[in-house]
């Protein structure tokens, strides 16, 4: 085993396997950064350039873009606050927090040397512990996979937010949205309201963007301010050394977690969607102190950041093993096996141990490449952080369309973002935390297949005596109920009897706040009632999610109530509070910015992307910013330049089918590139 080792590591640092590692790294670090690119789609646009070349520089092209796309996504996680892949949800509760304080390059000094660390340390127990894996994949079956994923939602649920009942209620908004389209058992399309675009689930990307990345552009909008909301000479202590010193001194909670991811990735579907939360939660429950998660505590940056690097590990051991993906991207990586004609199993343990090696270390390699890359070039991203609001809210609109666009090429997707933009300013100002519903709809498919499969094969609820399900589910009592004392003791210390308002799912406005739960109460209870027509093996699944939600969005909603009265009571009547509530939410800007955006859609049904885009941005930076013509004009240039030169020449991207690309041909000559514009 030690000469495969060895000759694993030795093929790594080979010509031209390093040059296409490090191009691999290069790449993975721009898609990473970008939100609604991604890994995923990484592993698509360089899949077919492998076919023809010998297997270990084809797996350093596809393993070295792959291993660091969890690494560079912190950027959007602290800069803008929107998960840069669905591996760093959890990295958004304390990562912008920093940000808003100026102390983003500490964040980032802290992500990157822990995501270095959680990758090789990852990649490494992963070599210790191959012949060790297969009982403990083994072990874990349909009924644990589930009790995994409630797991993960009941951590994410009570820890990303002040009200745990909030947080569940949106969990099981998540998991409701994730039945929306055909059933998995019979195809039986579920609450797709006669559109086509709904038939085939609701599009995860689009959900993302819209609920995390527009309500945060908005705060700058509307504002007008900077992503930090602290002078820059006002941010001592923020720098980068103080990052990787805080990762030092935190070494213990980087290793644990980094453990956690490992073994928690090993777990085909689950692994990497649930295991920052787990590192998350991990790192809540372990701490002394926990006043300041969720307002910009560092260890809420290091917890998620090692665990979901050491995933990339751990997710490998079953795709080449056993042949079984443990996600979309193992999926990807198991075809890749194939096209080289190397057959997943005991070969790969055996004749190709030094293959297998070998991407362990492409994995160790290209996160300490990464890291090194990133370290220096993130001291620049930082300053973004002091630019003005205006300046950066264009250019992000522009990512976070086309990264919609790019969950389906559909207008659904646009109307979609929007729509979810408008739940999610809502779920903002409301004090409803936002990650448990995107965990939930990720985890929604592989929950129902999990649950139907166990109810079948147990013929009823026989799987919950199920030992590992009894200890998981221990585990999930554990976690709400060490969350709600740490919830019930920060109430009690504040001096003024309230909480603050800084973090996800902590601010007070019972105007917002009021009619998101009772539409929550609607929507369960209409769900309920709506599946009794369905069969029960399609109508399982949503009844069991609807009642559970009902029962918490009732609880939201009296609470909510009271809230409301005392408001009232406090504000000379209901419109006094409608008044202030409108002022805290900041409405009336908020509505104008989302007609900017409607206006936007509008306009890219008659012109197009390349187009429709480009004229908001400078619209929006003379109008709403008061930025000069010039300025504008040449910022608007740019986007246009991105728009062709990326989305269109390099991915190829199928844009919208506007009338201007009708009218257009039948104006100007055949040789004119209609790409430049349509």
């Amino acid at each position: 085993m030690l000469e495969a080792f060895l000759l694993g590591l030795s093929q790594v640092f080979e010509w031209p396997s390093i040059g296409f590692l490090f191009l691999g790294v290069f790449i993975g670090i721009w898609l990473g950064a970008i939100p609604g690119l991604g890994g995923i789609i990484g592993l698509v646009l360089l899949l077919p350039f492998t076919f023809g070349m010998d297997p270990v520089p084809a797996f350093a092209l596809l393993l070295g873009m792959f291993a660091v796309t969890t690494t560079s996504d912190t950027i959007a996680s602290v800069m803008l606050g929107i998960p840069g892949t669905a591996a760093s949800q959890a990295t958004i509760l304390d990562g912008y927090p920093l940000a808003q304080k100026g102390h983003a390059s500490r964040a980032f000094g802290a992500a990157f040397t822990v995501s270095a660390f959680g990758g090789v340390f990852g990649a490494l127990i992963l070599a210790a512990s191959l012949p060790l894996i297969l009982p403990i994949i083994l072990a874990f079956g349909s009924p644990e996979l589930f009790m995994l994923g409630v797991l993960g939602l009941a951590m994410v649920g009570s820890l990303s937010g002040g009200s745990i009942m909030k947080g569940l209620a949106v969990a099981a908004l998540g998991l409701l949205m994730s039945t929306i389209g055909y059933a998995e058992t019979v195809a039986i399309p579920r609450y797709y309201f006669g559109t086509d675009y709904l038939i085939d689930n609701l599009p995860l990307i689009p959900v993302v963007l819209g609920l995390f990345a527009i309500p945060e552009l908005m705060e700058l909008a509307t504002r007008n301010i900077s992503i930090s909301r602290v002078p820059k000479e006002q941010t001592a202590g923020g720098g980068m050394i103080e990052g990787i010193k805080d990762a030092f001194r935190h070494w213990w909670l980087a290793t644990r977690c980094a453990a956690i991811g490992t073994y928690v990735g090993m777990l085909p579907g689950l692994g990497a969607a649930i295991v920052d939360w787990v590192a998350y939660g991990h790192a809540v429950q372990s701490a002394k102190d926990k006043s300041q998660f969720g307002q910009g505590d560092i260890r809420g940056v290091i917890a998620p950041e090692a665990a979901n690097n050491a995933t990339k590990g751990g997710s490998l051991v079953p795709t080449v093993a056993f042949g079984i993906p443990g996600s979309l991207g193992a999926a990807i990586l198991l075809g890749a096996l194939l096209i080289q004609g190397l057959k997943p199993g005991p070969d790969m343990l055996t004749s190709e141990l030094h293959l297998t090696f070998g991407m362990v270390w492409m994995i160790v390699v290209a996160n300490i490449m990464a890291t090194a890359l990133l370290m220096v070039w993130s001291r620049q991203i930082a300053r973004v952080a002091f630019l003005p609001g205006h300046l950066i809210v264009p250019g992000v609109i522009l990512f976070v369309f086309m990264g919609a666009w790019l969950g389906g090429s559909s207008l659904g997707d646009w109307v979609t973002c929007i729509i979810m933009g408008i739940v999610g300013y809502t779920m903002k100002k409301g004090g409803w935390p936002r990650p448990p519903l995107i965990l939930a709809l990720i985890l929604g498919s592989i929950m129902e297949n999990s649950f139907q499969i166990s109810m079948r094969a147990y013929d009823g609820i026989g799987w919950t005596m199920r030992p590992i399900v009894l200890i998981i589910f221990a585990l999930i009592v554990l976690t709400i109920v060490f969350a709600a004392r740490g919830i019930i003791k920060a109430k009690r210390s504040d001096s003024e009897g309230s909480e603050p308002d800084a973090g996800e799912g902590r601010a007070k406005n019972p105007i917002i706040s009021w009619p998101f739960s009772l539409a929550l109460l609607v929507i369960f209870v209409g769900a309920g009632f709506h599946s009794l027509q369905w069969p029960e093996s399609v109508r399982l699944f949503p009844i069991t999610i609807a009642i559970p939600g009902a029962i918490f969005a009732a609880f939201t909603f009296y609470f909510d109530t009271r809230d409301l009265r005392a408001a009232t009571s406090m504000n000379g009547g209901l419109g006094g509070a409608m008044a202030v509530g409108s002022e805290q939410a900041v409405l009336a800007k908020s509505a104008a910015f989302f007609g900017y955006l409607t206006l936007m859609l509008l306009i890219m049904l008659v012109v197009g992307q390349k187009l429709a885009i480009p004229i908001f941005i400078a619209v929006y930076l003379i109008r709403w910013g008061g930025y000069s013509r010039r300025l504008a004009l040449l910022y608007a240039a740019g986007g246009w330049l991105f728009l062709v030169g990326f989305y269109e020449r390099i991915m190829h991207l199928s844009f919208h089918h506007s009338y201007l690309k009708i009218w257009l041909p039948e104006i100007l000559p055949d040789t004119f590139p209609f790409w430049l514009i349509v």
